[in-house]
């Protein structure tokens, strides 16, 4: 049996002001699994944010505290401690918190394996949105 212990797990920051600690996949995560992937992540007061990407994997974000602006595609809209939402294949996504109080969150995707978003955030490559190949995020966000 393996247990992952969200409160001995180091995770790691990143530039747009957010905490993430991997649970489970394989890049050395907790619990090695190679179908998904899980991890825990506190988004900072007032614009923190899992920035503007898209991946090949299907994903769900899981709002377990706080307040944001999730984006998918051309969609905007709140979401709120309690809710979830689909990020289907290949659709840009981004959540913003846009509470006074961190945002906590869950994600899963599958298949697991690494995304190329964070490597591209953390080595600042990761393209704006509206610049190049990146679409322009939905009005008003």
């Amino acid at each position: 049996m393996i247990i992952a212990d969200i409160n001995k797990i180091a995770g790691r920051t990143f530039p747009a002001r957010r905490w993430t600690r991997g649970m489970v996949g394989q890049a050395g995560q907790p619990i090695p699994a190679k179908g998904f992937a899980m991890g825990y992540v506190v988004l900072e007061p007032n614009g923190g944010q899992v920035p503007w990407h898209n991946q090949e994997q299907e994903e769900v974000y899981m709002v377990l505290e706080g307040t944001g602006e999730i984006c998918v595609d051309t969609e905007r809209q709140e979401i709120t401690a309690g809710q979830a939402v689909y990020l289907p294949p290949g659709k840009f996504h981004q959540l913003t918190n846009t509470g006074s109080e961190p945002l906590h969150m869950m994600y899963i995707y599958c298949p697991g394996g690494d995304v190329a978003h964070w490597k591209q955030e953390l080595e600042g490559t990761l393209p704006p949105a509206g610049v190049g190949q990146t679409p322009p995020l939905p009005q008003g966000a």
